[in-house]
Order: structure tokens, then sequence, then C-alpha cells
């Protein structure tokens, strides 16, 4: 029983790390692209925080992707799973989070056709910056090792993006794709991509066990 108890500890740590990696990434594109879209400095800087913390709630949830897959799990868990944006709202609510960086959080994964979760919520509908998180977000993700692909390269990832527009607002698509061709944001998400290993991680944790 220790030495599972150790094996799903070093688990949540490997995912946490990769969390916090992916975190630097889209904060600081988001950060960006948010300057881009016509927020102020502050507002950026906002949305910047909320790019940092919104996926919380997937480390409540590392306990439960343990040793399993997607295909291996049933639907009610595969929904709970998706809910992962509703935890880390419900998380965020007991620290001194602003409104705007929790409806951020909980509105990255709208769908700009209404196609996501957690409310269904339809283009403008959807908070600026939740739209702006969006894109930074699954950037991030295309151009990061995932343990079933490699990382794919800019131009592959916004071919990938291009086919799923309908879920993104194409106005802050269009700024985007401006934005990952300037020579600093390839410095940026070079920059971005930080050695961790030897992190403390215990305070940070420390929110996801609330």
């Amino acid at each position: 029983m220790k030495n599972n108890n150790n094996e799903l500890i070093d688990y949540m740590i490997n995912d946490f790390k990769s969390g916090i990696k992916h975190g630097v990434l889209v904060a600081n594109l988001t950060y960006e692209l948010a300057q881009m879209c016509g927020l102020s400095k502050d507002e950026a800087y906002e949305l910047k925080i909320a790019a940092m913390v919104h996926d919380v709630g997937k480390l409540k949830l590392s306990e439960y992707l343990y040793g399993r897959t997607d295909e291996a799990l049933p639907e009610d868990e595969k929904q709970y799973m998706s809910m992962h944006s509703k935890i880390s709202y419900d998380l965020l609510k007991k620290y001194d989070y602003s409104d705007n960086i929790m409806d951020v959080v909980l509105s990255h994964h709208e769908c700009f056709d209404g196609s996501g979760y957690p409310n269904g919520l339809v283009g403008e509908q959807i908070p600026l910056g939740a739209r702006i998180l969006k894109v930074a977000d699954e950037f991030a993700a295309l151009i990061s090792d995932r343990p079933y692909r490699k990382a794919f390269d800019i131009d592959t990832a916004v071919t990938i993006m291009i086919d799923e527009i309908k879920n993104m607002d194409i106005r802050v698509f269009l700024l985007f794709q401006r934005l990952i061709h300037e020579d600093s944001t390839i410095e940026l998400i070079n920059n971005s991509r930080l050695d961790i290993d030897d992190l403390d991680i215990s305070d940070i944790l420390k929110i996801s066990q609330d």
C-alpha cells in the first residue's frame, strides 16, 4: 500500500510540474495577446494570473487519472474529468482572486459555437479574457510534448487550430497569428520552457487539497 501511495504521489508531482510548465507558457502568451486585443497592461496582467492557475483543478483529478487512459474511463467519469474548469473555479473561490479571474478560469473551455463546457456559452457570451486564454491554451498544448505524441511545430499547430476555428473567436485568432510570427514571441516561447525539476511545490500543492 505504501509503495502504491508513493507511486501516486510521484505521478501527481510529475503531472503538476508538467502543468506548471504549460501554465507559464500559456500565461506569457496570454499577456501578449491580451494587449494585442486592446486590453491595458493591468488587464493583461490579470489575465496572465488567470492563465497561470486556469488548470489547478486538474491536480485535484490526478488520483482518478492515475494508471488509466481516457479509453478506460466510463462515460460518467469522462464527463467528470471535463469539469476541471468548474473545479478550478470552486478552488479559487476560497482564495482572494478577482471575479474576473474566476470567470475567465471557469469559461476557458467554452467554444465560440456553443459546443464547449461547462455552460455552453456562445460567441460574445464568453468573456473576452476566456476567449483569449482559450487560443493561447490550445496553441501551447499543441507545441508541447504529450504522453501520447510529440510536440507539433508552430506552423503545424496553427494549421490544426485553423481546422478547429469554429471553437475560437476568429478575431482573437487572427491577432494571435500575427503575434506568434514575431521574433520576440519565438524567444518568449523558448524562454517559457522552464526546468523546474527542483521546484519546491509543497506550498502550491495546498490549493488543490482544500
